[in-house]
C-alpha cells in the first residue's frame, strides 16, 4: 500500500494529491497542469470515531493543533 501525499503547485496555485512510495516522499510532484515544481504540504485529517451516529459528533478533534503523543502544549 502506498501513502497518499498532498502537494501545492507554486506556479498555478493548484492543490492536489498523488500516490507514491515513501522512499520518494521528498521528490516534487507534477501538478495536473504539468508543472513539475509541486511541493509537499502537511496533510490535515479528521478521523471518524467508531460506533458514533452519523451527524452526532462522529468526528474527533484535537483542537486543530495536530498534536500526538501528548506534551505538545496545544490550547483549545
Amino acid at each position: 500500500m502506498m501513502p497518499l501525499y498532498e502537494y501545492y503547485c507554486q506556479k498555478c496555485a493548484a492543490k492536489y494529491e498523488l500516490l507514491g512510495p515513501m522512499g520518494r516522499s521528498d521528490e516534487p510532484g507534477v501538478c495536473p497542469r504539468g508543472h513539475a515544481d509541486g511541493t509537499r504540504t502537511i496533510s490535515v485529517f479528521a478521523p471518524v470515531a467508531k460506533g458514533a451516529a452519523a451527524g452526532a459528533g462522529s468526528v474527533t478533534s484535537a483542537g486543530g493543533c495536530g498534536c500526538g503523543g501528548g506534551g505538545c502544549g496545544c490550547a483549545n
